[in-house]
């Protein structure tokens, strides 16, 4: 990808974060993500649409509401700047440009799954739904403009491989995964498998590696104990999104070992 085009991603994603932001404030608590238009919540407040530029209106606002100097969380902007840097390595590290797409939905996905799930403990399924029916067809797109027919099949296999497995986990320790990341699992094996099966075990590993060090660390620290619970979806998304812009240095990494 060119750098043009990388950059224009950039802006995207900070748009679709700004969104993002509003969508993990709503969904959690049921409300529409259309209706009424984005307000502070302690004042009501309308949002001006110069008050609502990603990132650079949360540093000029220092952070509280125009209107009532009501604290804004530093999570919204965290949630714009991530998805900005995500769709600039999507472009930059997907291979072909057909994909995109797809890996940004993906990616935009994983920012608003991994937010929640921080806070709230729970990945709402109508935002894993959503992701699998708009990514379904932008990878029968990218299949379609790379002539990679086979990856919508190994993207099928891989999605259920790992909704079985995550599924057989859940029923073996239920208190160990939510059945969230049962389905969320189904969704990052699909994206994954469509690049590639090395590429989909790749995301898992890593999710579990990266998901077992700071618990262990914690453990060690008496900060948690067993019975804690810690949300496993920001650890896959994690793996997944790694595995997505790094799988195949990753694998042949681990290939020579």
């Amino acid at each position: 990808m060119s750098a043009a085009l990388t950059a224009v991603a950039g802006v995207v994603g900070l748009v679709i974060g700004s969104f993002l932001g509003l969508v993990v404030d709503r969904v959690p608590r049921g409300e529409s993500i259309v209706s009424p238009p984005s307000h502070c919540v302690a004042c009501s407040a309308p949002i001006r649409p110069y008050d609502n530029i990603p990132v650079i209106s949360y540093v000029v606002l220092r952070g509280r509401c125009r209107a009532c100097g009501a604290r804004i969380p530093p999570r919204d902007a965290l949630v714009e700047l991530g998805t900005g840097v995500l769709f600039v390595l999507v472009a930059w590290r997907v291979s072909s440009a057909w994909a995109v797409p797809a890996y940004c939905l993906l990616a935009a996905s994983m920012v608003a799954i991994s937010a929640i799930d921080l806070e709230h403990l729970r990945i709402p399924s109508p935002l894993v739904y959503t992701t699998a029916a708009l990514g379904a067809p932008l990878l029968v797109l990218a299949s379609a403009g790379t002539h990679h027919w086979s990856a919508l099949l190994s993207a099928l296999i891989a999605g259920a491989v790992a909704f079985a497995a995550f599924f057989a986990l859940f029923f073996a320790v239920p208190k160990g995964i939510g059945y969230g990341d049962v389905r969320l699992a189904g969704l990052c094996g699909g994206f994954l498998g469509w690049i590639g099966y090395r590429e989909a075990i790749a995301g898992f590993l890593l999710s579990f590696i990266i998901a077992g060090v700071p618990a262990a660390i914690l453990l060690a620290m008496h900060k948690v104990n067993r019975r804690t619970q810690i949300p496993f979806g920001p650890f896959l998304a994690a793996g997944t999104m790694i595995a997505v812009l790094f799988g195949a240095p990753i694998v042949h990494a681990w290939a020579g070992l």
